[in-house]
């Protein structure tokens, strides 16, 4: 934390918070500053691990240099609408913990500016949610909502019965969740089921129809559209690029059960079979790997969250 204003040493509390991972990046997406659970969940499986060393082989990297390229992408994804001022409010999504087994986290994004108001770099936390938990935002109407959209994201979801979960009218329901979220209602819901879809498309070999089927969508015209849309590739063209990596790493794409597909798919810093991931060929230059001399003895900008 050397270098940061008084406020960001707040930051260290992240260390004694059960159940969340927390992290600071800088406008190349190179890790600042992570808390000791990110740490600890990279080196699980590592006998005799020093959490000093740990620290090192983190801090300066970028998500390219641990994750496999569907999720750093992704991640990438996330830091350019953050870096273009946006925040990710209380995110639905699913992990794959070390041992294998999944689970929901909530996750928020912020930018963060320095003392002019430029800014220079992104934070954010992913908070651990028990499956069974109704309450996703404690003390917020909204996580009976939010709930509901992760247990049946699946199935056709209206605002009028999200409205009644909110026990609101309609009108502000609708209202009151897009000043919260940021998004309305519905786009936060095609956000989360195109997340899932995206996670089938590679690591299953279902027909793109069955995966707009079991994420929700109408049809496979319009699965397509809200696709393309969140990640600028068809859903055909995602698949080509992402399952040629898990082909070269000797991972099979077939999977009976559409939940086990994209749990296999859930990861956060850890990477997949020793493989080096890539970026898209056509992928902003700040999205490849940084060269870890270049940046050795580049210093930390202060950094406030607003």
């Amino acid at each position: 934390m050397t270098g940061y204003p008084q406020l960001l040493q707040l930051a260290e509390l992240f260390n004694y918070v059960e159940d969340v991972l927390a992290w600071a990046k800088d406008c190349e997406g190179r890790f600042l500053w992570v808390n000791r659970a990110i740490v600890m969940q990279r080196s699980s499986n590592r006998p005799h691990f020093d959490i000093a060393d740990g620290y090192r082989e983190i801090l300066g990297k970028t998500d390219h240099d641990f994750c496999p390229a569907v999720l750093a992408d992704q991640y990438q994804l996330d830091d350019d609408h953050v870096l273009a001022g946006n925040k990710i409010v209380n995110r639905i999504e699913l992990f794959r913990l070390p041992d294998g087994t999944t689970c929901w986290h909530m996750t928020n994004k912020i930018p963060l500016f320095d003392d002019a108001g430029t800014v220079v770099g992104t934070a954010g936390v992913a908070r651990l949610l028990k499956e069974a938990d109704s309450q996703l935002v404690p003390g917020n109407e909204f996580g009976p909502v939010l709930a509901h959209m992760r247990d049946h994201y699946d199935s056709p979801i209206t605002n009028d019965e999200l409205a009644r979960i909110a026990h609101m009218s309609v009108r502000a329901f609708e209202r009151k969740f897009l000043r919260t979220f940021y998004l309305s209602p519905q786009k936060y819901l095609r956000k989360l089921r195109v997340r899932i879809a995206s996670h089938s498309l590679v690591y299953t070999s279902q027909a793109l129809s069955e995966v707009a089927l079991n994420c929700g969508f109408a049809d496979q015209s319009h699965f397509t559209r809200e696709f393309r849309r969140q990640f600028g590739r068809t859903p055909r063209e995602y698949r080509a690029h992402y399952t040629s990596h898990l082909a070269s790493a000797g991972l099979s794409t077939n999977s009976a059960v559409h939940k086990q597909d994209v749990s296999m798919a859930q990861m956060d810093i850890k990477g997949v079979a020793g493989t080096a991931p890539d970026a898209w060929p056509d992928a902003p230059a700040r999205r490849r790997k940084p060269d870890s001399r270049r940046n050795a003895g580049r210093s930390i900008p202060q950094l406030i969250a607003k």
